[in-house]
C-alpha cells in the first residue's frame, strides 16, 4: 500500500532493481521509543514480520544493511540474528559517512541501493539511493522525499511491506 501521492508503478519499478537495501534503526525497525531497564540497559523491541522480510530479501539475493545513529546490545542481537551484511552503529547523526563507505565496500552504484528512513538524519542517503522508502509515520520531509511509504509504521511492519515490495514480480 502507498499513500495517494507517490506512484505505485514507478515505485515498484525501482524497487525491483534494488541489490542491497539499507535500513535506520529506530523508527524503521524499532517503534523508535526507547526504552531502560533500571539498572540503565536500553530495550528495543523488534517486529518478528520485519525481520523475516529482511531474511526473505537475502534469500532472493539482496545484500542488507543496517547504518543507525545509535548502538546498544539489543541492536546488536538483532542484527546477529538476522545476518545483516553491513552493519554501522553509532555513527552520529551525519550518516554520510558509513554509506560513502558501504559504496566502496560493495562497489555499486548507487542506483541498486535502497533505502528505508524515517527522520532528518536520513534524508542526506535517501536522496542519494535509486530506490527510497519511509514508514507511514516518517517525518513529513522523508515523507515528500521517498519513492515509497508504507501502509505500516515503523517497527510494526513497514520494513516488511518494503521486503515485499522488493522481492514481488
Amino acid at each position: 500500500m502507498t499513500t495517494a501521492n507517490k506512484d505505485f508503478d514507478q515505485a515498484k519499478l525501482k524497487a525491483n532493481t534494488i541489490k542491497l537495501m539499507i535500513f535506520d534503526v529506530d523508527g524503521v525497525l524499532t517503534d523508535g521509543s526507547l526504552i531502560y531497564s533500571g539498572n540503565g540497559e536500553e530495550i528495543k523491541i523488534f517486529n518478528v514480520l520485519d525481520g523475516y522480510g529482511i531474511k526473505q530479501l537475502v534469500q532472493h539475493g539482496v545484500k542488507t544493511a543496517v547504518i543507525s545513529g545509535r548502538s546498544s546490545k539489543a541492536l546488536d542481537c538483532r542484527i546477529r540474528d538476522l545476518d545483516i551484511n553491513y552493519v554501522y552503529t553509532d555513527v552520529g547523526d551525519d550518516k554520510t559517512k558509513a554509506f560513502n563507505n558501504l559504496l566502496q565496500k560493495t562497489k555499486l552504484s548507487s542506483n541498486h541501493y535502497g533505502m528505508m528512513g524515517d527522520d532528518i538524519t536520513d534524508l542526506a542517503i535517501i536522496e542519494k539511493c535509486g530506490f527510497s522508502a519511509a514508514p507511514i509515520n516518517a517525518i513529513q520531509q522523508v515523507l515528500n522525499q521517498v519513492d515509497w511509504i508504507s501502509s505500516k509504521r515503523g517497527g510494526r511492519g513497514a520494513v516488511r511491506e518494503v521486503c515485499d515490495l522488493i522481492i514481488s514480480n
